[in-house]
């Protein structure tokens, strides 16, 4: 590369660009399908056939062409995963071929084509991709694919034609704030090749921490005690390759930086000196000097080890949340500012943006040297910033849309943030280009995708996949799916599926939370216990800070909160069982009959026996939550359970008998409901407003 032209070298450095904006080209698109099966995310075009491949048959892979070890492995890996490898010798009549051709080896980085076909027919299955991406992408789908007909699993017949909406489908995973084993970041590569998400963007360093070694600055790993080796950073980065997933790394400057301030004190724009890392989660507001030539000297340092290390043309500088409050406060900075005329209007307040996209440009100019192309979060986004920068909305749709108006590429994260415990519809719903998105056709090019993101201040290495799965699966199909795939119920209907695909990967998104369920409850029946956690879900957004308990980096994060689901399922099937009822009586109110309960027969009862289970689930945990300390401070919500189910109850008892319920009474349940609204251990009891809507009935 070094060797070529200047103009060649600015070629190859804007392919991955104009690639990308060839793939963004919005084209006509047939009708999203109506019958999702078990697919996830929905592939643009399905056609099912009325046959399926005969019970225990397998497969046999053959190649046009001689595959490369990547599409080679993956095959098998499949296949292995399947139950379909066809044993070498003694090949059965019920073998059939599975054809696969391919154009040529893609490569994630450069935005290859991840389109395929993918046929399954009486006579074996096809898999043809211009790209061995799209191989790997096909294989994805075939692994959804087989169906249970009477006591086989079976492959149907099916005619697949698929290809991504967006070429940028990513996951953040915070490695910083708690660190993450290889074995947990290999797990959730594993999940993300199955849902076809292709960016793992690793957040390597933080307040907390620095989890990269350093051979050129040793002190940044060793303050930080835990951290990758390089081999183990090339073991990910093998890792990732092998499932068409290319690995972007953090570094985030000039704010998120009192690891690097505690190993290298001379970045300091403060007075304080820190000898540790970060031991709050609080934001301290603590930036890296960007007057000073040695910041740049250091930076420039550590990028030219780590942009040699991870081989991705994207490097992520961060760049957020930084307010100034240093800087203001540092006379020589404001002199400096001053001098260079990044003053406001009154000629005294900083313009601290203008001072962060001079520190920007600097990095820029670094990354550039490097053949990095540099991406950071929208605060960077401002007047004079370069549009070869790469913006990442998390502050909202508006950051989106500002940088692709101003000619800049961006990704939207906003909507997508795993860690306010949002529901998985809350992210489906949200899409970077929705119908009446304000940019023109040129500009929407510019928008290249999105990321879900998973901070981890209550996240560690145990816990984390309940965090991320499956509500991710969600972002994926938001991210690789036609605009017009939008059914919510199908969505978790098919999520559902995905999750026990994913706990068969080496996913612990179910088994983590029920451990720990099981060393809270100790000897005694862990039932209580998992029957008031399915319904409880930690407190949303950030308010989990503001709940009574300081959390620092080493809290143990083993509390109920902690085994509580990120969204409850059980409270969820519940609300759709009022949907069905209350469908049921506006059916009958339409058609001016009385309402029938037999008309819902089946879900009453299943509702009614849920709330006797909700009922009595209190006085059978008391012993549990007056014994245990780290109990105790939730038996406010186990009653308020069982109060609430009581109300259920009695208005559900009124419905049987066709009796409208008395105002007086309706009114003192529903204040009662409101009273019993309160988070407890930073939980919350989300069945209530279900409860409530049962009881508003009329």
């Amino acid at each position: 590369m070094l060797s070529l032209p200047a103009l060649s070298r600015r070629f190859l450095a804007l392919l991955p660009a104009l690639l990308l904006l060839a793939s963004s080209v919005v084209l006509a698109q047939p009708a999203a399908p109506t019958d999702t099966r078990n697919l996830l995310p929905v592939p643009t075009s399905v056609r099912w056939g009325t046959t399926t491949l005969k019970p225990k048959t397998t497969l046999r892979p053959l190649f046009q062409g001689n595959p490369d070890s990547i599409t080679s492995a993956a095959v098998t890996r499949t296949l292995n995963r399947l139950g379909l490898n066809a044993p070498v010798k003694n090949q059965s009549a019920n073998t059939l071929p599975l054809q696969i051709s391919y154009g040529k080896i893609g490569r994630p980085e450069l935005f290859d084509e991840e389109r395929y076909s993918l046929r399954v027919t009486p006579s074996g299955v096809t898999i043809d991709a211009p790209t061995s991406l799209g191989v790997l992408r096909a294989l994805a789908t075939l692994e959804q694919l087989p169906q249970v007909v009477g006591r086989n699993v079976v492959l149907p017949e099916v005619d697949i034609q698929d290809q991504p909406r967006f070429a940028w489908r990513g996951l953040l995973i915070d490695a910083a704030r708690h660190f993450m084993p290889v074995s947990v970041i290999k797990r959730n590569l594993d999940a993300m090749a199955a849902t076809k998400l292709n960016v793992l963007h690793w957040h390597l360093s933080d307040d907390q921490g620095f989890r990269v070694e350093s051979k050129t600055l040793p002190r940044l790993h060793q303050v930080s005690g835990q951290y990758y080796t390089h081999a183990q950073v090339r073991e990910v980065l093998r890792y990732a390759a092998a499932r068409g997933i290319r690995v972007l790394p953090e570094f985030d400057v000039p704010g998120h930086t009192i690891a690097w301030q505690s190993a290298y004190p001379q970045l300091a724009s403060g007075d304080t000196l820190y000898k540790t890392v970060y031991q709050s989660w609080r934001l301290a507001n603590v930036a890296m000097d960007p007057t000073k030539e040695t910041t740049y000297e250091l930076l420039d340092t550590l990028f030219g080890e780590m942009t040699a290390l991870f081989p991705d043309p994207y490097f992520h500088i961060g760049g957020d949340e930084n307010d100034g409050r240093q800087w203001r406060g540092n006379p020589r900075i404001m002199a400096f500012a001053k001098a260079k005329k990044m003053l406001k209007s009154d000629g005294k307040t900083l313009d601290k943006h203008a001072l962060q996209t001079y520190f920007n440009r600097r990095v820029l100019t670094m990354l550039t040297k490097y053949n990095k192309q540099m991406v950071g979060w929208d605060e960077i986004l401002g007047p004079g910033l370069p549009k070869n920068a790469v913006i990442q909305s998390w502050r909202g749709k508006k950051g989106l849309y500002d940088a692709a108006k101003a000619g800049n590429r961006a990704i939207l994260s906003n909507g997508y943030y795993l860690d306010l415990y949002l529901s998985a519809s809350n992210a489906y719903g949200t899409d970077p280009l929705p119908v009446d998105n304000p940019l023109s056709v040129t500009q929407q090019r510019l928008i290249m995708g999105g990321e879900a993101t998973m901070w981890s201040e209550f996240a560690d290495s145990v816990i984390i996949d309940s965090r991320i799965w499956p509500r991710a699966a969600a972002v994926a199909e938001r991210l690789w799916s036609a605009r017009e795939v939008t059914s919510t119920p199908d969505m978790y209907r098919r999520l559902a599926v995905v999750s026990r695909q994913l706990e068969g990967l080496g996913l612990q998104h179910r088994s983590a939370p029920e451990q720990l369920l099981r060393q809270l409850a100790g000897p005694t029946d862990v039932v209580p216990l998992r029957t008031l956690t399915q319904v409880l879900e930690p407190v949303k957004e950030y308010k989990r800070h503001f709940q009574g308990f300081t959390y620092t980096p080493s809290t143990p994060l083993n509390r109920l909160v902690d085994a509580a689901p990120a969204e409850s399922d059980v409270a969820r099937n519940f609300n759709c069982r009022v949907d069905s009822l209350m469908e049921a009586m506006s059916t009958a109110q339409a058609r001016g009959s009385v309402f029938a309960m037999s008309a819902s027969r089946r879900n009453a009862v299943t509702m009614r026996q849920q709330l006797q289970t909700w009922q009595a689930n209190h006085s059978l945990l008391i012993p549990l939550l007056a014994s245990s300390p780290t109990l105790t401070e939730y038996a406010p919500l186990s009653a308020a359970l069982s109060a609430a189910a009581a109300l259920g109850l009695e208005r559900l008892a009124l419905l049987e008998k066709q009796q409208q319920p008395d105002a007086e009474w309706q009114a003192e349940a529903i204040k009662q409901l409101d009273a019993l609204n309160k988070p407890a251990g930073q939980t919350e009891l989300v069945l209530l407003p279900a409860i409530r809507r049962l009881v508003e009935l009329k």
